[in-house]
């Protein structure tokens, strides 16, 4: 079966999830894509770009599977020559209706843009299967529709809102943990202090304030530990990145991005605890890499992240708001607990080679649709 793979974001995790599936299919799969920069222009005109493209294509595919930052209307409208009687699908990363916006916004400012998350609305309309990467994305979603639609002045279509949960389903991230494990260092050197690790992008919706103010604290009262901090970072990012390089400079391992997928794994693998903070996660991929190689995540119980591991064990993963400093302070603090437990069983699940064969065989199930 041949696949048309539409990704206007070509960037960090989408670009690495569409390259790796590409890589494990057993269908054809083609990538038509854009850089992953300027979203909202993305969402907007990308598929007026990527549909020129494909018209002048020689590609004919037996499916079509766009991501959410595609407006998948305005796509098959412009390839109606090509694309008419071919089956579409759309996989969900994340959703506009359900992301939180950061407070420099402007669009914040100006009571927001619904637009964006009516593209996603639609799009899902108009697609034959509609794929989330966790239940509880699927879950915010489509139990935020409702009051979305209703929000409007009249015809508001609200009934459009059981088509599309009828034809929705789960499909997690597929990720190519096996690779975390070749860059394993063959020997792993701890230093004594618990090792207290962030891996996620520098951006508001993470929360690195909350992260960086409870290690803070616990500095302040005197508890040693070490500080590796990886990730993304763009032209602006939240302060407190810069305020926490000063503050806890006698702590700091590594801070910035890692120049190297090998220098990454490291850090990772040498990492004894992932507090995790995020007011938005609709997988948390970098939750799970670091889980993986046996970083133990310290997690709120919300989100996607209670899906990652086994409801008997949540007492010992997850954390209330509330009790967040101080039971840090003691996951910290105990460091050798830390250095015999084992999270890499919980996250293999979502390794591609026990993903691959669902996703082939879902897509190829809506391509017989037709």
């Amino acid at each position: 079966m041949r696949i048309l793979l539409v990704e206007p974001f070509f960037s960090g995790s989408h670009k690495k999830w569409a390259e790796e599936f590409k890589q494990f299919s057993r269908h054809e799969v083609e990538i038509l894509s854009l850089p992953g920069y300027h979203w909202k222009w993305r969402m907007h005109g990308a598929a007026v770009t990527l549909a020129k493209q494909f018209m002048e294509s020689s590609f004919v595919p037996d499916l079509v599977l766009a991501t959410d930052m595609l407006d998948v209307n305005v796509f098959l409208s412009l390839t109606r020559a090509k694309t008419s009687g071919i089956p579409v699908a759309v996989y969900f990363h994340e959703n506009q209706l359900n992301y939180p916006w950061s407070p420099t916004d402007e669009d914040v400012r100006l009571k927001r843009d619904n637009h964006y998350a009516f593209i996603n609305y639609t799009s899902a309309l108009a697609a034959d299967a509609v794929f989330f990467n966790s239940q509880y994305h699927a879950n915010a979603f489509l139990n935020e529709l409702p009051r979305f639609l209703t929000s409007f002045p009249d015809y508001q279509n609200t009934e459009t809102v059981k088509q599309i949960r009828k034809k929705s389903s789960v499909l997690p991230l597929g990720l190519n943990l096996k690779k975390l494990e070749e860059h394993k260092p063959a020997k792993i050197e701890k230093p004594q202090r618990c090792v207290v690790l962030w891996n996620h992008r520098w951006e508001y919706d993470k929360n690195p304030d909350a992260f960086f103010n409870a290690l803070f604290e616990i500095s302040d009262r005197g508890i040693e530990f070490n500080l590796v901090v990886l990730g993304e970072k763009y032209e602006r990012y939240p302060p407190v990145f810069d305020e926490a390089q000063t503050r806890l400079a006698d702590k700091i391992l590594h801070f910035g991005y890692a120049e190297s997928f090998e220098e990454y794994c490291r850090w990772l693998w040498i990492a004894d605890l992932l507090p995790v903070t995020s007011v938005q996660d609709f997988f948390g991929a970098s939750v799970v890499e670091a889980m993986y190689c046996n970083a133990i995540p310290f997690l709120p119980k919300r989100l996607a992240y209670p899906e990652h591991l086994p409801e008997q064990f949540h007492a010992t993963y997850f954390y209330e708001e509330e009790d967040f400093v101080n039971k840090l302070h003691r996951r910290i603090w105990d460091v050798g607990y830390l250095r015999v437990m084992n999270t890499q069983q919980y996250a293999a699940k979502y390794d591609w080679s026990n993903q691959i064969a669902d996703y082939d065989n879902q897509l190829e199930n809506v391509a017989g649709r037709r």
